[in-house]
């Protein structure tokens, strides 16, 4: 009786954690280009000690390590991108990461931004005005 009852909790206990582990944004997710549907780049998501959330690049799948971010603004200008914080300020809405930014190297353009998981997908959602793009990355295991 006794093993049966620990076998159970072992298995719930798992099972949570799996979940967890399934709806965090937090880990290393592999980012998609949509316009060839290769994968690009791994980008690190973790939570800042002000409770925020952020992202940076930390390998980069297509192109040369030594890529730089030559139409970033600001201080980013110039910069490599691998390394390079690609999302920032995002603050815990509910099942959502909202209210932050999100840079697109290629571009060198900062979108507003909302993120979440869904499916054991990150989903990305970069919006300038009322117009929006989603992305969707990839858990890297």
């Amino acid at each position: 009786m006794n093993k049966t009852i620990l076998l159970l909790l072992t298995g719930l206990f798992l099972s949570i954690c799996s979940y967890a582990q399934e709806s965090s944004v937090f880990g290393i997710w592999k980012t998609i280009d949509d316009e060839t549907n290769e994968a690009k780049a791994y980008v690190e998501i973790y939570k800042e000690a002000d409770n925020t959330m952020s992202g940076k690049i930390i390998k980069l799948l297509k192109d040369p390590e030594d890529t730089t971010c030559d139409k970033c603004p600001g201080n980013k200008k110039d910069q490599k991108v691998m390394g390079m914080q690609i999302i920032w300020g995002m603050e815990k809405n509910g099942d959502q990461w909202t209210d932050g930014k999100v840079l697109k190297p290629e571009n060198g353009k900062i979108y507003s931004c909302k993120v979440w998981v869904e499916e054991g997908k990150l989903q990305v959602r970069g919006y300038l005005g009322f117009i929006y793009k989603t992305q969707t990355w990839l858990r890297v295991e």
